[in-house]
């Protein structure tokens, strides 16, 4: 007989690939409080936080009212972070593996860094605002004759948050793989704006990462419920890794390379097993899922 606790992992195993063929996740009454009391939290957070970050703005530029928000937002969520290296304060430009949206909250919060996305992104109604507030960069890859401006917007959210963090495998993983870098992501970099220097960033969240990631065919609001219904904390690692200046690599996809290789290794050491194959094809990079895996669902 199974006891109560490969029981519930057994259970929630099965919820996981059940989310990753993009079914719905069914909550239990404990899960369903979870949930409600964390979204509270959450609004409450919203409520708080946003008047400030406004009045603020009035009197002063770079306000830290987004940083505590979502800094906090990510403990509600059953985050706890833990940071290891030391994070540079300003004029930098982080390079980070990407696992789940907690990511953005964990990144955030541990360091006022804003973030590079896809233009499209500021188009979604509440998404693209909150965005807004964090002196998002939207880059729109397509329009080559506006890099002047992306460069422009880019040295503003630097002067207003200090850093800014890009995720250029495309795509959320399930933490124990890392997918090629997608350099097209680094062209605010080419060339980089004076005295910026990149610093990798590895997020390890353990044997939770399986669990929190969100990849498969699940859908974002699925994901979300699901981590806000999870029983328990997780934790996030962020390893500020050894910082090193652009302008010593030939384009961006020398610093892509660069970058990938320092947290290749890390997450090796935080892993202590080989990196495995992504089992989901990520067309955006060009990257097809091994044969073998086949019978997992994909993107």
């Amino acid at each position: 007989m199974a006891s109560g606790s490969t029981a519930r992992t057994e259970t929630r195993s099965d919820a996981r690939l059940a989310a990753m063929r993009g079914e719905t996740t069914l909550l239990d009454w404990p899960g369903r409080l979870r949930l409600t009391l964390r979204t509270a939290g959450i609004l409450g957070l919203l409520i708080v936080f946003v008047p400030l970050h406004y009045l603020f703005r009035i009197f002063a530029y770079g306000s830290p009212f987004p940083m505590y928000f979502l800094r906090y937002v990510a403990r509600v969520s059953g985050a706890r972070v833990e940071i290891i290296g030391t994070p540079l304060r300003r004029e930098v430009f982080f390079i980070s593996n990407h696992i789940s949206w907690i990511d953005i909250l964990a990144l955030a919060g541990a360091s006022g860094t804003a973030f590079v996305a896809k233009y499209e992104l500021s188009q979604v109604p509440v998404i693209g605002w909150l965005c807004s507030l964090n002196c998002t960069v939207f880059v729109q890859r397509e329009n080559r004759l506006g890099v002047a401006a992306q460069i422009n917007a880019l040295r503003e959210a630097l002067a207003d948050n200090w850093s800014v963090t890009v995720f250029p495998e495309g795509t959320t993983t399930d933490g124990h793989s890392l997918l090629p870098f997608k350099s097209s992501m680094l062209s605010v970099l080419e060339p980089p704006p004076p005295g910026v220097l990149v610093q990798p960033v590895m997020l390890d969240y353990g044997e939770a990462g399986e669990e929190i990631g969100w990849i498969g065919d699940e859908g974002g609001l699925n994901n979300a419920k699901r981590i806000l219904a999870r029983r328990g904390t997780f934790p996030v690692r962020i390893h500020f890794l050894e910082p090193f200046s652009p302008e010593e690599y030939r384009g961006r996809k020398a610093i892509a390379a660069k970058a990938r290789e320092e947290i290749q290794e890390a997450l090796l050491a935080a892993l202590d097993h080989p990196l495995r194959d992504f089992a989901h094809t990520v067309a955006p990079i060009r990257y097809v899922a091994p044969a073998d895996r086949a019978g997992i669902p994909r993107n």
